[in-house]
């Protein structure tokens, strides 16, 4: 599973909404960094939990306690390979508790966009090689049950759906083109009062079997 060359990337605006095209209403989508300021271009959804601001890496720690709390509700999780890199060990923390209603989608565009678009050290350019970290052997090596790659914004448009399905815990690398000057994204209100609205739209915890959430 090669990282596409950037020229050949999908634009990060287009992934994300080929993403809101294939949710489903009743599935919870955090979203942190440049997903998060390209996310709320769209129409609020209840169940976006726009983790902003935020503490770099950590929206994966977060959407497997979400997981785990309302295992009948899927969860997407939006990171940035930057702030995978910063957070490698939920990766094992996930498949140690396997949920399989949590899918993580790692938007690679192989810069650090909102500092400056310095090259991360998992990209080619920010490594002596200048070999890329491998994110989808990572993630097998950690123990997803489910692993897909995709580079071209058609073929993600055709498949998001299948791939938000699987069973999970799934890893789904989606190569987006690095964008220059890109500005971070802004809080989209107090946390507090955006804390309570998600919680109230959560609605009460449901309670699925492990062999449910396999079904």
């Amino acid at each position: 599973m090669s990282a596409a060359p950037y020229e050949q990337r999908m634009a990060l605006a287009q992934a994300v909404e080929a993403l809101r095209a294939a949710r489903r209403d009743d599935e919870v989508v955090v979203t942190s960094m440049g997903v998060a300021r390209e996310w709320m271009k769209g129409t609020p959804h209840p169940l976006d939990l726009v983790y902003v601001p935020s503490s770099m890496g950590q929206a994966t720690s977060l959407g497997l306690g979400l997981a785990l709390a309302r295992p009948e509700r899927r969860v997407i999780v939006c990171s940035g390979d930057g702030s995978t890199l910063m957070n490698l060990g939920s990766l094992v923390s996930i498949t140690a508790a396997d949920p399989a209603n949590l899918v993580v989608l790692v938007f690679d565009n192989g810069v650090y966009e909102i500092t400056g678009a310095q090259p991360t050290p998992g990209s080619s350019a920010g490594r002596h090689s200048q070999v890329p970290i491998d994110f989808p052997g990572v993630a097998l090596a950690c123990g997803f049950r489910a692993v897909h790659r995709v580079s071209e914004i058609t073929q993600w448009r055709r498949v998001a759906r299948t791939v938000l399905d699987d069973s999970g815990p799934v890893f789904a690398v989606l190569d987006v083109e690095p964008m220059a000057s890109a500005p971070g994204p802004r809080s989209p209100g107090p946390g507090v009062e955006r804390a309570h609205a998600f919680m109230a739209s959560l609605g009460p915890p449901g309670i699925l079997s492990r062999s449910e959430e396999r079904s």
